[in-house]
């Protein structure tokens, strides 16, 4: 028995870092993703895509207010378990109201139900992240998590997307998108009985149990009597706003048609850039985010990087300039976006561990993640009605204007580290 537990306090982290970071993207990618394309297919304005998928956002936002029940209530690895089980079952529930008559406002209210649970999970995930790790091992990894992260949202608009094109094509709209949702909701049925047996038991999870509320409310306030918190807190918000904007808006444009401004792909084309030529780009990106960072530091990376989540942004001026009809062309330019986001996005993330170390680290990272959520929500609201206000090709140009906040917040942080 003693031999037993030790192998499972031991098992490396290849075993469990990659399937834990692919499920904790999922369902955030399903809710501010797919469920966008889902209703874009079904003829939902772009205003109301962005304004209802932004609000989305606010389990993410507000989950530092319970993330003391996941300390004080059972450990870590029993949230990870236990939610990924709930997940599979809203999203069987999402499955089964989709060719109902009132399905759109029985899906927003599931899909709310699987960003908070989500939300949660993100809790546990992160916190067990830092216990099951040295930071030696954190700093390594964090190009591994990232890959995984980013592979799973990849794949949530690029391979389920791609299903439900290949469904569409025999089946009516609703009940294409159900199939989708049901293997959706059988995989986390597999994760949460993967993750039963396969994570390791942290020492330093029996210690954590012992955290109280009030605990929790002075990590609140040491977090922000953090030195230099105005720069911290301009970093968080404004790193990725012109990202906050073109995610809501980049698939509605490929998909709509071409005398609205789009490129008109098929549901399966557009699944197949983001899950082929952007899975490759964005593992390349994240993978090498993460060795380079590990060797010389953020501080050495961190304009390379802004400028990598940034300035490919320019493809999708180019893109609904010219609107070409060359698909690989199309794909070359996603292949460019996807790598530089997955390169960038290793700053935002390494720049979180390094404020959130020490004491209290597990909420201040979840507050870290709040404001990041924060940060996404507010300007994705707008980002629809922006759209349709000016159409596709000065909404883009706006974009590149908004990247001028994350170069700013980045000189500012780049002083202090």
């Amino acid at each position: 028995m003693v031999d037993t537990d030790t192998k499972k306090s031991s098992r490396t982290p290849w075993l469990w870092i990659p399937t834990l970071y692919f499920a904790e993207g999922i369902p955030y990618v399903i809710v501010m993703t797919v469920a966008g394309i889902m209703y874009k297919r079904m003829e939902i304005s772009n205003t109301d895509i962005a304004l209802y998928t932004s609000w989305l956002y606010l389990p993410w936002v507000i989950k530092p207010l319970w993330s003391p029940f996941v300390d004080v209530l059972k450990t870590k690895r029993f949230w990870i378990v236990t939610i990924q089980l709930i997940l599979g079952a809203l999203l069987g529930g999402v499955a089964l109201v989709l060719p109902m008559p009132h399905f759109f406002q029985y899906t927003i209210l599931l899909f709310w139900l699987i960003a908070f649970n989500s939300a949660t999970q993100d809790i546990a995930i992160d916190g067990f992240y830092m216990l099951g790790l040295s930071q030696e091992h954190q700093a390594f990894f964090i190009g591994i998590r990232n890959t995984f992260y980013r592979l799973a949202m990849v794949s949530g608009q690029g391979l389920l997307i791609m299903l439900a094109g290949f469904f569409e094509q025999r089946y009516s709209l609703q009940i294409a998108w159900s199939m989708v949702f049901t293997i959706t909701a059988v995989l986390f049925m597999i994760f949460s009985f993967y993750h039963k047996y396969l994570l390791p038991f942290p020492e330093e999870e029996k210690k954590n149990n012992s955290v109280h509320f009030q605990d929790f409310w002075k990590a609140i306030q040491t977090f922000f009597q953090k030195k230099n918190i105005l720069v911290i807190l301009a970093f968080l918000l404004f790193y990725r706003f012109a990202e906050s904007q073109l995610i809501k808006i980049a698939s509605p444009f490929l998909l709509d048609k071409r005398n609205l401004g789009g490129l008109e792909l098929s549901t399966t084309q557009v699944g197949f850039v983001y899950g082929t030529v952007g899975i490759i780009a964005l593992v390349c990106g994240g993978l090498l985010g993460g060795i380079l960072a590990s060797r010389k530091g953020l501080r050495y990376w961190l304009w390379v990087m802004v400028c990598a989540i940034n300035l490919p942004n320019i493809v999708y001026v180019y893109l609904s300039f010219f609107q070409p009809d060359n698909f690989w062309s199309i794909n070359i330019c996603v292949f460019v976006e996807q790598f530089g986001y997955g390169f960038g996005f290793t700053a935002y993330t390494l720049y979180m561990l390094h404020i959130s170390a020490g004491e209290h680290e597990t909420a201040h990272y979840a507050l870290c993640t709040g404001l990041m959520a924060l940060g996404m929500m507010l300007p994705g609201m707008f980002s629809g009605w922006i759209q349709e206000m000016l159409g596709y090709k000065m909404f883009f140009v706006w974009i590149m204007f908004a990247t001028i906040p994350s170069f700013f917040v980045t000189r500012l942080v780049w002083k202090k580290i």
